[in-house]
């Protein structure tokens, strides 16, 4: 069984590491200037982010395992896994490392808001690749909070400090909408298989028994997380995951009410929706007339 240790504090993070504690809420590590580390899995109980400038071994993250690139942002949030696959071995760190308890930006703006930062819950394929320009502003940015740690503790530290984060994360917010549209050769082909498998579901037995299909279940036939797979549908079509699903819904429905030898709530059923109630609500919504109505056009 993988070994996972949980890890519940700054302090715990950076005295592992061999570092000095200058906030016990948040810090900023050169891991090049850390201990050797055992190559464990963790369930991390803080905000964590990494940059790596250099190849350093795989790390496992999420569902996937990831191979470190120069360049690249990972972040982790309360409640996710990461590590090295609980291989026992020592490992040189190298990079950076953000790492921030919940409890500093607690009723803060940040704190209220940091949920909107879809990029904590992407899964490892999904990481933050950036130019040399973007890293230097990264780094000038954890130059700040560093500062700020260094000179001490005052009335002035928390608001100071959380507003150096929320700019690096809006940063990263832009740093990625330049990676949506540098890859949209690749997300052409996500798109073109989302098409596809929302008509093959469409098109089978599995809305009767399972539902209506999902944005998480698309994304996982992807093999993207949820929230990487909507924001990437948005960048594209302009329009949400739950939109464009939508939107496919009506277009065979419209097909199947041409077929009066069926009913609207077997349409519905078909579908996979379970009151046809709720069929009939979204069909007007889209289509601005009842399935009944737009059956009767057809006469």
């Amino acid at each position: 069984m993988e070994k996972i240790i949980t890890l519940k504090t700054v302090s715990q993070f950076t005295r592992e590491r061999g570092q000095k504690t200058l906030h016990p809420l948040i810090s900023i590590l050169d891991q090049s200037l850390s201990n050797p580390v055992e190559e464990v899995n963790y369930l991390s109980d803080l905000y964590i982010i990494f940059l790596k400038d250099v190849k350093c071994g795989e790390l496992k993250y999420g569902r996937g395992n990831y191979d470190y690139e120069d360049g690249t942002l990972l972040f982790v949030a309360p409640g996710q896994v990461f590590g090295h696959g609980g291989k026992g071995t020592m490992i040189q760190p190298s990079g950076w490392a953000l790492v921030l308890h919940p409890d500093l930006i607690r009723g803060t703006h940040l704190g209220k808001n940091i949920h909107h930062y879809n990029f904590f819950t992407y899964e490892a394929n999904e990481a933050l690749h950036i130019s040399d320009a973007e890293r230097k502003i990264v780094l000038e940015c954890f130059d700040k909070i560093r500062h700020e740690l260094a000179i001490g503790i005052d009335k002035h530290s928390k608001t100071l400090v959380g507003s150096y984060i929320e700019l690096f994360l809006n940063y990263c917010v832009r740093f990625y909408e330049r990676q949506f549209i540098t890859r949209e050769y690749i997300h052409k082909d996500v798109l073109e298989g989302f098409e596809q498998i929302l008509n093959e579901y469409l098109q089978s037995d599995k809305p009767r028994t399972s539902g209506l299909p999902s944005v998480r279940y698309c994304a996982e036939q992807l093999h993207l997380s949820p929230k990487y797979f909507g924001d990437l549908v948005k960048r594209e079509t302009g329009k949400t995951a739950q939109e464009y699903i939508q939107l496919n819904i009506i277009a065979v429905a419209k097909e199947r009410i041409f077929d009066t030898g069926k009913t609207i709530s077997e349409v519905a059923y078909e579908l996979g929706f379970k009151y046809p109630s709720h069929f009939t609500r979204l069909f007007k919504q889209q289509v601005g007339q009842s399935p009944n109505e737009y059956r009767s056009l057809l006469n």
